[in-house]
């Protein structure tokens, strides 16, 4: 009984990082779109990408030796998505709320789970999420929160989450620890601070805009990547696949609780469909394998 309990503590502890750290990214996103007037979605994505990258640069202070050509340029690679995941994400949650976006958004992983799946059973969430999808286009057409061209903007923005997957999974075989990230996170903020630059002007430099820039950073860069790190130290793969999944619901309460973003139930039951489909895809991916 005691042994079953010091299990089962650790399992629960890295149930509440991977949730934790879930309600941390979305709720920076949440106070990013407060700055939208101020800064504009990619001057915002500028000042979250460089003081991130120089967070995780002082606190990894990663190597810079000992590498390939190929190895710079799989970190050149995995900094352009990144930056191009960020910015097309914050001009997507720009136009429309953060729920139906990051619903849509989250299709880019869940396509990828459904490929590099096995069995019948992958089309019938590969179904599901359609269905959803299909019932957050019909029932954002009757209102007034649905937008063709955000969502375009936060499909393309899920194709690069499935490239982040990738190059993620190959970047962390290739550098120890963080090192990895904390250098295409640097390469990132330097693709996105000419666009910021570009788009906001001095704007950056208002103490409004780097103060809440910094809480955007922790909540959106730092702290989930930290996180994220623990709770898989804690949890079996497929267990923080599933609860990373839950993504969606949490963006939408989130954006609720801060921006006062409000959905309507059709979005609601569009939101818990990709849910139910993102999980499914992954648990049966973990099955299969």
């Amino acid at each position: 009984m005691a042994d079953t309990i010091a299990l089962e503590a650790p399992r629960d502890k890295g149930v509440g990082l991977v949730l934790a750290s879930q309600t941390s990214v979305h709720s920076g996103a949440a106070v990013a779109t407060l700055l939208f007037p101020l800064a504009g979605p990619a001057g915002v994505v500028a000042v979250r990408l460089v003081i991130g990258a120089a967070l995780l640069l002082a606190a990894c202070r990663p190597k810079l030796r000992g590498y390939r050509g190929r190895d710079w340029a799989l970190i050149a690679g995995f900094g352009f998505v990144l930056a191009l995941m960020n910015l097309l994400y914050y001009l997507a949650i720009e136009r429309m709320p953060i729920g139906p976006v990051v619903t849509l958004e989250v299709l880019g992983p869940l396509t990828l789970s459904v490929l590099a799946g096995k069995g019948a059973a992958r089309w019938l969430w590969a179904l599901l999420a359609l269905a959803g999808v299909a019932l957050l286009g019909f029932g954002g057409l009757h209102g007034d929160g649905f937008d063709l061209i955000a969502a375009g903007l936060a499909l393309a923005a899920g194709a690069c989450w499935a490239g982040y997957i990738l190059f993620s999974a190959r970047t962390g075989s290739r550098f120890p620890k963080q090192d990895g990230i904390a250098l295409a996170l640097t390469v990132s903020a330097l693709v996105a601070l000419p666009l910021g630059v570009f788009g906001a002007g001095a704007a950056l430099l208002d103490p409004v805009i780097l103060g809440l820039g910094a809480a955007v950073a922790v909540l959106s860069s730092v702290l989930p990547y930290t996180l994220e790190l623990a709770a898989l130290r804690r949890l079996p793969t497929g267990t923080f696949a599933v609860l990373m999944s839950l993504g969606p619901a949490i963006a939408a309460l989130t954006a609720f609780a801060i921006a006062g973003q409000a959905l309507s139930v059709a979005e609601i039951v569009a939101i818990v469909l990709v849910v139910a489909a993102s999980a499914g895809a992954v648990r049966s991916r973990a099955a299969a394998g």
